[in-house]
């Protein structure tokens, strides 16, 4: 990992990076910046940047054996023409990590997946069983998918088995309680912290998006004297490690930095106490690199956050950073209050210098139940690839990595709605509208910033 932002660095550290456990794009490409990810930056008043880059329901195993179960004469009906137990099942094909489309129109489809063993196949097909409430086919198609999943197998195989535990929960309507079961089995607060760290090391995705903001965010306050960063969540505080050190070597001394760190109870316990941990950790960091260094704690989670709790001085530059939170936040589909839009109004009206999204781009926030599915399946199919090539299939922590950091979002994501799905990704564009109806302007990131970034991608490779 490159700590070599846009102000060179004189000195060199082994920053320890250890961040909150949020959602990354596991489709980012290396060679090349794609909207996969999106950093969005305003570099002047009302313009911001863009980087584009387990209960269950009983058992009906018995009855409904895969291999010798024929077309029950109950599914058909005059409105059946092809005389088939489940004409029009809708099923999908994926190739890679794509999930296609495709019509099933006959029974024999789905023993036939079955016995070829087609773990993706039949997850959609038990989604889509699910979906038209045919609790039958569906509680037989969970009944086989236990026999094909694997927390520790093949990375189709491992997150089949969060996405089944989703399923089931969700057709036996206690999505709810098992997704708070899981919240509950959270390890030690160390060994949670350890697991971040594991996942932060093996998915360059987070790693990316941090840098990408710090550099929007060195770039636009290059100039100033006195400057406060707001981080709506502030996880560890491992974002701005490398943003001090670059600080400290800018040219004419570094600026005096405030920053405002606003918390989440998920990364509270994981680092086992209050704000005032990463507050010391950071004085230390700035101690060593002589930078002058205050830091103000706001105990509350970021959707009580009033104009009160951000003590705005006159004065400072001000920067704001969204790193994989907003997403979390409800907006109009779920309460009237929206409060992922009155955040947003509220930092426009502080007349920040420069704000910066960091988000995984996965439509999963007002989606349908099926195409959202889809969308968790082919997201976390990728990332759980790209972490079977970095960390070995043996390694003792890698089970513990995913089903701690990961497991909790995907069942998330399949078992519940209304206010209990926290986990509502939402696509560039829509991000781009809510930044304008905020009264945003968008504005690109420099030639030296991309060169940057570019060189960090080069490095990751």
């Amino acid at each position: 990992m490159s700590n070599s932002l846009y102000y060179q660095p004189k000195r060199e550290i082994d920053a320890c990076f250890m961040p909150q456990c949020q959602l990354l794009n596991p489709k980012l490409k290396y060679s090349k910046l794609t909207n996969e990810d999106s950093v969005t930056s305003r570099i002047s008043p009302g313009q911001y940047s863009t980087l584009e880059s387990s209960s269950g329901i009983g058992s009906y195993g018995s009855q409904l054996d895969s291999k010798l179960y024929p077309p029950d004469q109950r599914y058909y009906s005059p409105d059946n023409a092809n005389n088939s137990p489940m004409n029009g099942y809708c099923n999908m094909i994926g190739s890679g990590s794509h999930v296609a489309p495709l019509e099933m129109d006959s029974w024999g489809k789905v023993i036939e997946m079955i016995a070829r063993k087609d773990l993706k196949q039949v997850l959609v097909a038990c989604a889509t069983a699910v979906v038209e409430n045919d609790q039958l086919v569906a509680q037989w198609l969970m009944d086989e998918l236990r026999q094909m999943v694997s927390v520790s197998g093949e990375p189709i195989q491992r997150l089949g088995a969060y996405m089944l535990e989703g399923l089931v929960a969700r057709q036996a309507s206690s999505g709810s309680s098992i997704y708070k079961a899981l919240k509950c089995k959270e390890p030690a607060s160390a060994d949670l912290l350890s697991y971040m760290h594991i996942l932060f090391e093996v998915c360059p995705y987070i790693k990316f998006g941090y840098m990408s903001a710090n550099g929007a965010i060195a770039e636009a306050l290059k100039n100033e004297k006195r400057v406060h960063i707001i981080d709506f969540q502030i996880g560890q505080g491992s974002q701005w490690v490398t943003l001090l050190q670059a600080f400290a070597a800018r040219p004419g001394g570094a600026p005096h930095i405030r920053i405002t760190g606003i918390d989440d109870s998920y990364s509270a316990y994981a680092r086992g106490g209050g704000l005032n941990i990463v507050g010391q950790r950071l004085s230390r960091l700035a101690r060593a690199f002589k930078v002058p260094f205050e830091f103000h704690a706001v105990d509350i989670s970021g959707y009580l956050v009033q104009l009160k709790d951000l003590k705005v001085r006159r004065g400072e530059a001000l920067a704001v950073n969204f790193a994989f939170m907003l997403h979390h936040m409800p907006d109009e589909s779920v309460s009237t209050e929206n409060h992922r839009d009155r955040l947003l109004r509220l930092v426009k009206s502080l007349n920040p210098k420069v704000v910066t999204l960091v988000e995984q781009e996965c439509n999963t926030n007002t989606a349908a139940f099926l195409p959202r599915f889809l969308e968790t399946l082919d997201y976390y199919m990728a990332m759980f690839e790209s972490m079977d090539v970095t960390l070995p299939r043996v390694h003792k922590d890698r089970i513990n990595v995913e089903q701690h950091c990961l497991a909790r979002d995907v069942v998330n994501l399949i078992a519940c709605e209304g206010a209990e799905r926290v986990e509502r990704q939402e696509l560039l564009g829509k991000w781009r509208s809510r930044f304008t109806m905020a009264g945003f302007k968008p504005y690109p990131l420099s030639g030296l910033v991309n060169s940057t970034i570019k060189a960090l991608l080069k490095e990751l490779l």
